[in-house]
C-alpha cells in the first residue's frame, strides 16, 4: 500500500503570493513528452503492444502492430523538427520529458532538443507507470539508469521527474535521495508545494495537468478538433490571468506529445497558442520546469 498521506487541503485559503522573475503572476509551463520508441511494442521484444493510439488496434495480443509503431514513429520523424522550429521562432524555452530508452534510441534528436535551450526532465526509462514496483532498489536502479543515459547523451543531468500514470510507494523518497530538484507526478494544485511525506527531507512538487493536455485527442470524450483544444487552452489562460490580476499566483501546465499535437491540423492550435503567449509579453512567464522550481525554492514557502 502506498504510504503517501492524502492531503485535500493544500494551501487552503492562504495561498502563497509569489511574483515570477519577470514580474508576472502567471507562469506557463509547456511540456513536450519525448517518449516515442519507449512504448511497449512486440516488435521490440515486449510481450504486448501499447494500446493507446490514434485508432483502436485490431492486432491480436502478442502480434506485432506495425501500424501503431508508425503512429509513434511520426512523432520523431516528422513532428519534432516542427516543434523545435516553432519554439525557436518565438524564443520560448520548454521542458522535454524524456524517456531514457527513447533518448538511447535517438540520441541526436534528444541532444538537438536540449541544445536548443530546452530542459531535459526524466520521464522514466520506458513510457510506463511505476506503481507496480514493490522493490525500492529495483526502482532506484531504473531511475539512475534513465537519468544517467539522458545526461550522457544530452549533457544535461535531469533534475525533474514524472513517470507515466501513478508512482510507487517509494518514488518520492528515492527522488529526494537521488538529488532531484522536483517531482511532477501531481494533478492536485495550481501552485508548486512541498511534499512533507517524502521522507526526512521534502521534495518540491511542480504539478502537472491532464485537462490542458493533447492526450485528450485520443479520448472518446476529449478534444475532436484543433479549434476545441485551442479554445480550451485560451479559456484556462483567461481564467488564470483574471485571478492573477486580482493578486493571486498561478501555474498553467500544457501537456504536449510529438505524435499527437505534432500532426499538422492539430499543430495549428499550438501555433496559435504560442502566438497568444508572445502577445501577452510580461503578463506571463513562459519557463522551463527546473526554472519554476528553482524560483519557488528561493522565494516560496520553506519545507
Amino acid at each position: 500500500m502506498n504510504g503517501r498521506v492524502r492531503d485535500l487541503r493544500g494551501y487552503g485559503f492562504a495561498k502563497p503570493k509569489i511574483v515570477w522573475p519577470n514580474g508576472a503572476r502567471l507562469a506557463v509551463s509547456l511540456n513536450v513528452n519525448f517518449e516515442e520508441g519507449a512504448e511497449f511494442a512486440v516488435g521490440d521484444g515486449d510481450p504486448k503492444n501499447e494500446v493507446f493510439g490514434e485508432v483502436q488496434s485490431i492486432v491480436p495480443l502478442g502480434k506485432r502492430d506495425l501500424t501503431l509503431e508508425e503512429v509513434f514513429g511520426y512523432g520523431m520523424r516528422a513532428a519534432l523538427p516542427r516543434f523545435l522550429r516553432a519554439f525557436e521562432k518565438r524564443k520560448i524555452a520548454t521542458t522535454f520529458m524524456m524517456c531514457g530508452r527513447a533518448v538511447e534510441r535517438l540520441p541526436e534528436f534528444a541532444k538537438a532538443s536540449i541544445d536548443a535551450g530546452h530542459e531535459a526532465a526524466l520521464h522514466g526509462w520506458r513510457w510506463a507507470a511505476h506503481f507496480d514496483f514493490d522493490d525500492a532498489e529495483a526502482e532506484r536502479k531504473l531511475i539512475r539508469h534513465a537519468r544517467d543515459t539522458i545526461a550522457l547523451v544530452t549533457g544535461e543531468k535531469p533534475v525533474g521527474f514524472m513517470c507515466r500514470s501513478s508512482q510507487s510507494a517509494f518514488t518520492r523518497r528515492l527522488l529526494v535521495e537521488e538529488g532531484f530538484l522536483y517531482d511532477s507526478n501531481a494533478l492536485d494544485d495550481d501552485l508548486p508545494y512541498w511534499d512533507k511525506a517524502s521522507g526526512p527531507k521534502s521534495i518540491l512538487v511542480v504539478p502537472y495537468a491532464f485537462d490542458t493536455n493533447d492526450m485528450k485527442f485520443y479520448h472518446p470524450t476529449g478534444f475532436r478538433t484543433a479549434d476545441e483544444f485551442l479554445s480550451y487552452l485560451r479559456r484556462a489562460l483567461e481564467t488564470l490571468l483574471v485571478e492573477c490580476d486580482e493578486g493571486e499566483t498561478r501555474l498553467l501546465n500544457i501537456g504536449l506529445h510529438l505524435r499527437i499535437i505534432g500532426r499538422p491540423a492539430r499543430f495549428w492550435a499550438l501555433d496559435k497558442f504560442l502566438d497568444d503567449l508572445v502577445t501577452l509579453k510580461d503578463r506571463v512567464w513562459v519557463a522551463r520546469r527546473r526554472d519554476i522550481a528553482a524560483h519557488w525554492i528561493a522565494n516560496g514557502p520553506k519545507p
